[in-house]
Formats: C-alpha cells, sequence, structure tokens
C-alpha cells in the first residue's frame, strides 16, 4: 500500500529521524560519474553486506533503493512512488533527499553499521550549500523513509526462526557445516509486492531415480569437488563467484548504471526496479528451499547407495569445492541472477547489457557482453564449484525471473520508455 505524506508533515519528521550515532566512514570511494544515487546505494552495500549473507541482504537492499526512488519521485517527478507518495517543496535538493532516504533507513535497519552511515552521511551533506533546497530535500527524504519503514513494519525480517530438521533419509537435506543453515527465516519474510511468500514457489525438483540426476551427479562429482578434473581456469572461475553475491551484484548493477549515464531519476528507477526485485524473488526462492529440503551433492555423492538410481555410485570421502550450507533447490545464486538480468532485460529492452564484475575473492574484472552470459557464467560456477546439480541452475533461471517481470510491469517500469532503445528485440522475446 502506498502511503502519501505532505511536506508540512515532513519537516517535523526531520527532528527525529536526522538524530544519530557518529563514527568511522564504510563508504566507498566516490567516483567523479557517480550521481547521488549511485552512490549511496554503495554505502548501502558497504553497510548491509558486512557479515550478512547474500540472500538476506537484498530485503535490506529494497527498503534503501524503494526509499530513494520514492524521495527522487517526489523531488524530480515522472516517476510513479512505490511506498510512499510524498510532496515536495519547490527546487528541493535531489541529493539531500536521497541522502536522507538512504541513512535513515540504513540506521533503523542496519544498527550495527549506524555510525559508519552516520559518518558518510555527514560527509557527504556537508557537501551540499546550506538553505531551502538542501532543508526542503532532507525533509523529502525523511517522509520517503519514514513511508518505507512504516510499510516494512512486522515485516517478520528480524524473527529468530529455529532450523528444524525434517526426517533425515534419501535426497533429504542435512547441515554439511558446523555453523546452522543459512537464512532460515527468509522464506517467511512478508514480500514487497505480493502477499505469499509461496506464491511463486516452483515445481517439484526432480527424481533421485531419473537419468537427468544421474548425469547431474556424475558430472559434479567429476568436475566439483575438492579434488576433480576440473581446469586452473574453472576452479578460479568458481571461486571468483564466491564473493558474497549480493556485494558483488550491487558492484556490477552500479557500474550498469554509470556506463549508461544514467541520471538520478534514472539510476533511482534502475536500482529501485532491480533490488526490489532481488528482495522478493530471494524470499520466494528461500521458501521453496526450506518447503523442497533438496539435499545437496556433498551427501548426494556420498551417500549414493541409497538413493535408488543404479547408475550412481558413492564416494564417501567427496567433498565440494565451495560449501553452501542451506537446502539445494532451488538455486539462491540462480535466483539472484534470474532477477538482476530480467530487471536490467526490462529496463534496457535487451538482453545485449554488458556486465562487469569484480571479486574480492580471487581473480581479475570479468565482462560479459550479454545477460545470457551472465546466466551461462553463473551456472558453471555454481556447478564446477560442487554446489549444485545443473538441472537445479538451469530450472531456477528458467522459472524466477517472472518476478521481476512481475514487479516492472506493476511499479518502475510504468511510464517508462527502454533507456536508448527503441523497442524490444524480438530475439529477447523466446
Amino acid at each position: 500500500m502506498r502511503i502519501r505524506i505532505g511536506f508540512a508533515l515532513t519537516l517535523a519528521l526531520v527532528v527525529v529521524l536526522t538524530l544519530g550515532p557518529t563514527g568511522t566512514s564504510a563508504a566507498p570511494a566516490t567516483a567523479t560519474s557517480e550521481n547521488a544515487v549511485v552512490y549511496w546505494s554503495g554505502v548501502a552495500e558497504v553497510a548491509i553486506a558486512a557479515g550478512r549473507p547474500p540472500a538476506s541482504s537484498t530485503p535490506l537492499a529494497a527498503m534503501v533503493h524503494g526509499a530513494m526512488y520514492d524521495a527522487v519521485a517526489a523531488v524530480e517527478g515522472g516517476l510513479e512512488p512505490f511506498a510512499t507518495g510524498v510532496t515536495a517543496p519547490p527546487e528541493a535538493s535531489a541529493d539531500a533527499a536521497v541522502a536522507q532516504a538512504a541513512r535513515d533507513v540504513l540506521v533503523a535497519r542496519v544498527p550495527g553499521q549506524a555510525a559508519a552511515v552516520q559518518s558518510a552521511y555527514d560527509t557527504f551533506m556537508a557537501s551540499i550549500p546550506a538553505g531551502t533546497a538542501k532543508d526542503g530535500g532532507k525533509a523529502v527524504g525523511t517522509a520517503a523513509a519514514a513511508g518505507m519503514l512504516a510499510m516494512r513494519t512486522g515485516d517478520h525480517f528480524d524473527d529468530v526462526v529455529p532450523y528444524v530438521q525434517p526426517p533425515p533419509g534419501p535426497g533429504v537435506f542435512e547441515p554439511i557445516a558446523p555453523t546452522p543453515p543459512v537464512d532460515v527465516k527468509l522464506g517467511k519474510v512478508r514480500p514487497f509486492t505480493f502477499d505469499s511468500p509461496s506464491k511463486y514457489r516452483p515445481d517439484e525438483p526432480y527424481e533421485l531415480t531419473s537419468k537427468r540426476y544421474a548425469r547431474d551427479v556424475n558430472e559434479l562429482k567429476e568436475i566439483g569437488g575438492v579434488v576433480s578434473e576440473r581446469t586452473p581456469f574453472e576452479t578460479e572461475h568458481a571461486r571468483f563467484f564466491s564473493d558474497q553475491a549480493y556485494a558483488q551484484y550491487s558492484r556490477a548493477v552500479r557500474g550498469v548504471a554509470v556506463a549508461h549515464g544514467l541520471d538520478v531519476a534514472e539510476s533511482a528507477r534502475l536500482l529501485g526496479y532491480v533490488w526490489v526485485s532481488a528482495a522478493d524473488t530471494m524470499i520466494a526462492c528461500w521458501e521453496a528451499k526450506y518447503h523442497y529440503y533438496l539435499w545437496r551433492p556433498t551427501h548426494a555423492i556420498q551417500r549414493a547407495d541409497t538413493d535408488g538410481n543404479r547408475a550412481t555410485s558413492p564416494d564417501p570421502t567427496w567433498q565440494p569445492l565451495l560449501v553452501g550450507n542451506h537446502p539445494e533447490y532451488p538455486s539462491g545464486h540462480a535466483c539472484l541472477t534470474a532477477a538482476v538480468t530480467q530487471s536490467l532485460k526490462g529496463y534496457f529492452g535487451t538482453k545485449r547489457i554488458q556486465m562487469t564484475f569484480t571479486s574480492n575473492v580471487v581473480g581479475a574484472p570479468k565482462t560479459y557482453g550479454t545477460l545470457d552470459d551472465v546466466v551461462a557464467a553463473i551456472e558453471n560456477a555454481r556447478v564446477w564449484g560442487g554446489l549444485h546439480y545443473r538441472t537445479t541452475m538451469t530450472e531456477t533461471a528458467k522459472h524466477f525471473p517472472k518476478i521481476a517481470r512481475n514487479v516492472g510491469k506493476r511499479y518502475f517500469l510504468e511510464g517508462h520508455k527502454h533507456h536508448g532503445y527503441e523497442s524490444l528485440e524480438a530475439a529477447d522475446d523466446e
């Protein structure tokens, strides 16, 4: 439900919500080509990703980017509000509005990073001249953040949900690390754009006795283990994409916005679309994970003598190159990739969008010429890392783009003409 807040109320809210602790900045280095939305997206990335898994990072990213989008919509016009309709005073500063919106959401929902966020905010605001434009922008940002925070009250994101192990057996996930399974709570979080986390639940995974399952298990057994027949390139590729996936995609998407010269309004539209789509996709993805509880390749290979498939054989010593401690199906990385690539395709009207990824784990930047190339790269990375069956990757990539398509139709792409493209290319609709 969209909330509308008038300018008079925003002035009162400024006094309450702009107070916060100060501390050392965790903000990224400012690039001269970055506008306020892109810059604050980077601040949010650093704050949100600190000590947090990729999947549960996305709802927080959606809140920050949704609030920034509503703030920009109020000041710049031409955008339909997402959560909060705000009436902006004349000549309000969009930069101040963006910074205030991002700051307020982060301080409220990522309190452990409040000091660093406040320091980034103080530095950023010091660069904006004092006056009515700055004050008006701050009021708009405060109102946009307040509306988003109100919208997400009681969203269950901060609930503590204990892990409950279903009866063990062939095909049933069991933890493969000493730490608790990852993001058990996420599938119970209220989505942003639909009612039930189970609305987009995919079909059941394939049977353990199927030929495809045997093919996938045997492929992983050969090239996905710590000891395997992988090439050095394949090993580096798998490790490259073992970085915190939300942060890795955040950097890549900001790079797309900068490369295409998007202004504040279009950056707000694109990044708001990407991260709201990502949040709802990951909520649905994790609901499905903890509904199906499909075992990961570790136990599938170690216990292959229990799967009823004559084409598989056990290796009790097999260990994956990389460890993912949550149910295998659907693939979280493929879900996130589906959300991001479909949002970019929906915004630009083409799959021919270049993306450059960097990794804090290993390797030089990797650049892909199309969004299909990105999907294929992630599929290979998760198979070569021993994390996922190839069929899980392909089926996840087919199923989950529908969430981003629906988010775009209902919200961020209303009245949007594809930036720099006249029409969708026929090949992109296949």
